[in-house]
């Protein structure tokens, strides 16, 4: 073997090593791929939010807690260029509170709050049913699973759960965004 096929063998073993290494770098509760509500595209958690801190929510467009969306909103555009996510998905788990078609949902976020921040799929949040995302958070914050509408469950730069806020937790909460702050390093 000549010296290039030897660096080429080298190289190829390296790529397969980097390769390797951040497929297994992705942090659990951010290991899931969802779809994009009212859409095709599916996004890998781990790919798109990476390295930012994550507030994941529960949400209903039919219920008491919806105009947290307001809050949410808010704090998304106050944190967003320091690396802070809020990520929406809708549930009808407590008290079918959700339109059944997620593009009446997509429009309602949209046109009733100016929800900009990424909203996903509709999915099962409630202990019993909830998908592999809230079964994961839940699991991570004790088995504090929602019992309502507007659970908040909020992961660090590294993917760790740092915080799981019930529904009476609105996002105008000074321990809410303390917690956040502290996690952006500020």
């Amino acid at each position: 073997m000549n010296r290039f096929q030897t660096a080429l063998c080298i190289l190829g073993v390296l790529t397969t090593m980097t390769t390797h290494a951040s497929e297994t770098a992705c942090p659990a509760l951010l290991d899931h791929k969802v779809r994009q509500l009212a859409g095709d595209q599916v996004d890998h958690l781990c790919q798109t939010y990476q390295g930012q801190v994550v507030m994941i929510v529960n949400t209903a467009s039919k219920c008491g807690f919806t105009p947290q969306f307001d809050g949410l909103e808010a704090l998304y555009r106050k944190y967003k260029a320091q690396g802070f996510v809020v990520l929406g998905f809708p549930s009808a788990d407590f008290g079918g509170q959700e339109y059944a078609s997620e593009q009446e949902s997509a429009d309602f976020c949209r046109l009733t709050y100016g929800v900009q921040f990424p909203m996903y799929a509709t999915t099962h949040a409630k202990k019993g049913k909830a998908d592999p995302l809230f079964q994961g958070l839940a699991e991570a914050a004790n088995g504090d699973y929602p019992s309502w509408n507007f659970h908040k469950y909020v992961l660090d730069r590294n993917g760790a759960l740092i915080g799981s806020f019930g529904s009476f937790t609105g996002p105008s909460s000074s321990k809410l965004e303390k917690l956040i702050q502290s996690a952006l390093g500020g």
